[in-house]
């Protein structure tokens, strides 16, 4: 009996790691490291004053019209 069980848990040991690999949990988001979030935050900022300098370059050619 002992050595039947040894080799159940063995089974459903290795089982339960096969399907935590095929479903893995998706709760949390995947790491970014600090360098890729600084950079991001650089690109977004970059792009919200690219944004502004259009707006400002709008209103500038609305009231040159």
């Amino acid at each position: 009996m002992n050595r039947r069980k040894k080799i159940k848990d063995i089974y459903d040991k290795r089982m339960k790691q096969a399907n935590l690999k095929v479903n893995p949990k998706k709760a949390k988001a995947k790491y970014i490291s600090k360098a890729d979030r600084a950079k991001m935050e650089a690109e977004s900022a970059a792009l919200e004053n690219n944004e502004e300098n259009n707006d400002t370059t709008e209103v500038i050619d609305d009231t040159q019209a």
